[in-house]
């Protein structure tokens, strides 16, 4: 999905979708004997017993301090906000924001107040959605027969949430009792944001988080105080973080937070990239002075694209002209990418990598990058909340993993987002297809997606990054589920789950 930094709002497809939202794409059927594929019927078999993947291994994390050769840079809190503004070379640097949430988003002056963040966007009509489809379909025959089919949908803009319940008008959050710490962490020293009171519902199980900064959003460069309450919240349910792009400063802004916390957290630092290559030059200047300022210590790897092989992709296949357009020009990219970082003369190695609609993968696009982080959503498959994670496990092997380990290179593999909505703007989109209440948007069966994937997931040595943190409100301009995917609610309370302890 987009934003998946943004990235993006996807919409499914199923037997009820309103064809006005989009159009299905068939891809090529899944035909690697290797790979297990179970039939419906078999698919409540454990999950946590199936075999870590073979070749699937973390990305290259260097040792040291990370130093950076040359002149360092300072870090945000050693410069004065008026370095950040708009305007002037460093601001300029600074303001790749372009197309973050969206193309249109920023272009639209009656989105925002003067105060940054609107509080009530309109909601866009249909005709001006852009949704873009994937249908990857799993076919296997068992012993006992059956078939198990999945869609995975993307957003074009990238970026889905989740929160209450799974009724149309969203009357509730589905906030409530999970939850002691509210919507801020209580400091035990108000002057030192590392001394912080921990929240005895949260427990650190999920390898990965993906999460969208504040300043993706409301285009608030100077302030890496917003994200000091999210590094404290989140750093209690993992160690790692995936970012969506360096817009807006982000990177910076959630280095400096990491820093003035003490958290144990490591990010995959990203470039957004579209057709707008001032944005790109932007982001990539404000990635490398974060680094200068932060070393790599926290950086692990950096990701260039979310999802633009599936935007610029109209047939949703490995095989047409258009695909093979957009992994070259994404290549290009990562090339351009890599020069500049390595031109930094880093004491650690930073693996350069593409995130992407799980079905996208293919060996063209694997020979180019040191790894691939596939969006895999078991909602947009119309699955059934029983049969999610088995489902996710199976697709990401079959689609990404498998096609990874063809090439000489073998890209490391990583889900890059899964998970399932609380709640839908709309009653003809609170439900995945797959009949009630098993495929509705609900925090029930959120709770059932955590119970039955996040441990297992970890057991088997899947690295994946939930998605996603907190719900997201601008992305009511998408309607149906798009901003109800969050763990916590828009206003940082704890959705009413049980955070799965492994």
């Amino acid at each position: 999905m987009f934003t998946k930094e943004m990235q993006g709002a996807s919409q499914r497809f199923s037997n009820y979708s309103d064809p006005s939202l989009g159009r299905p794409v068939s891809t090529a059927s899944l035909t690697d004997p290797a790979m297990p594929v179970h039939s419906r019927a078999d698919s409540n078999a454990s999950y946590k017993d199936y075999p870590a993947a073979a070749g699937v291994a973390g990305a290259g994390v260097g040792t040291g301090a990370g130093a950076v050769a040359g002149a360092e840079m300072p870090e945000m809190s050693q410069v004065p906000h008026s370095s950040y503004a708009t305007g002037g070379a460093a601001g300029d640097r600074s303001m790749a924001y372009q197309n973050v949430p969206s193309e249109t988003y920023w272009n639209e002056p009656s989105r925002f107040n003067n105060a940054g963040y609107s509080a009530g966007p309109a909601v866009a009509k249909s005709s001006k959605k852009k949704w873009a489809i994937i249908i990857g379909v799993v076919l296997g025959v068992a012993a006992i027969g059956g078939i198990v089919a999945g869609v995975v949908v993307s957003q074009v803009h990238k970026n889905s949430s989740g929160a209450g319940n799974s009724s149309a008008s969203v009357s509730g959050s589905g906030s409530g009792s999970g939850s002691s710490s509210g919507n801020s962490t209580v400091l035990s020293d108000p002057n030192d944001p590392s001394n912080f009171q921990k929240d005895a519902a949260l427990h650190n199980s999920f390898w990965g988080f993906a999460y969208t900064p504040q300043a993706n959003v409301t285009r608030d460069i100077q302030s890496p105080e917003n994200e000091t309450s999210p590094s404290q919240l989140l750093s209690q349910l993992t160690t790692r973080l995936r970012l969506y792009s360096a817009n807006c400063n982000a990177t910076a802004q959630v280095l400096q937070a990491i820093k003035d916390t003490k958290v144990n957290m490591t990010i995959w630092a990203a470039i957004y990239v579209d057709s707008d290559t001032s944005a790109f030059t932007s982001q990539v200047t404000a990635l490398t002075d974060a680094i200068k300022a932060y070393g790599t210590d926290n950086i692990e790897g950096i990701t260039v694209g979310n999802e633009y092989i599936l935007d610029n992709d109209a047939a949703g296949t490995t095989t047409a002209a258009a695909y093979t357009t957009a992994v070259n020009y994404l290549l290009t990219q990562v090339k351009s990418v890599n020069t500049t970082i390595q031109g930094l003369s880093l004491s650690k190695h930073l693996p350069i990598g593409t995130s992407d609609a799980g079905s996208l993968m293919s060996t063209s696009l694997a020979t180019g990058i040191e790894y691939f982080m596939a969006n895999v959503h078991p909602w947009f498959g119309s699955l059934a909340i029983q049969d999610a994670a088995t489902w996710t496990y199976e697709y990401f092997q079959a689609n990404d993993v498998a096609i990874a380990q063809q090439v000489a290179n073998k890209p490391d593999t990583y889900i890059a987002e899964t998970g399932w909505p609380t709640a839908s703007m709309n009653a003809s989109l609170a439900n995945d297809g797959a009949g009630s209440p098993q495929g509705d948007a609900s925090v029930a069966n959120l709770q059932t997606f955590l119970d039955t994937f996040v441990c297992q997931a970890n057991a088997n040595g899947t690295k994946y990054f939930y998605f996603e943190a907190f719900d997201e409100p601008w992305k009511e301009i998408y309607g149906g589920v798009e901003p109800y995917w969050g763990l916590f609610d828009s206003n940082r309370n704890l959705k009413n789950v049980t955070i799965p302890t492994c």
